[in-house]
């Protein structure tokens, strides 16, 4: 389907239908649809013919058992490859030895051992 060639107007009533087919396949009727979103059977056409608000229309969605379709509708987007960098911090690449002698002692130059003079 083109969404660029339709108005809002065209894209919501699309989307009103499709709720509708899933009404249609619960074996739900309008006045019980519209009763559990808590709205008058007149504002459920509305919302159908794609009138009202994305509110209601989620409402909708939850009676029917399908807020997963959300996922399809607007799914998240990940994150960016330099996000995920960010996101993973800055890892080691090289392993340190820490161990030292017990008869090295540290000073402000590095380690000085016993017998050393350079």
């Amino acid at each position: 389907m083109n969404y660029q060639s339709m108005t809002n107007t065209a894209i919501a009533a699309e989307l009103g239908s499709r709720v509708e087919h899933l009404r249609l396949e619960r074996n739900m009727t309008q006045q019980a649809l519209a009763d559990e979103i808590g709205i008058t059977a007149k504002s459920y056409r509305q919302l159908m013919a794609g009138g009202g608000k994305l509110e209601n229309m989620v409402a909708a969605l939850r009676a029917l058992n399908a807020l997963e379709q959300l996922d399809n509708f607007l799914p998240a987007t990940p994150p960016s490859p330099l996000e995920q960098l960010k996101l993973r911090g800055k890892q080691r690449q090289r392993a340190r030895t820490t161990s030292y002698q017990s008869g090295s002692q540290r000073t402000a130059e590095g380690i000085a051992e016993p017998g050393l003079d350079w």
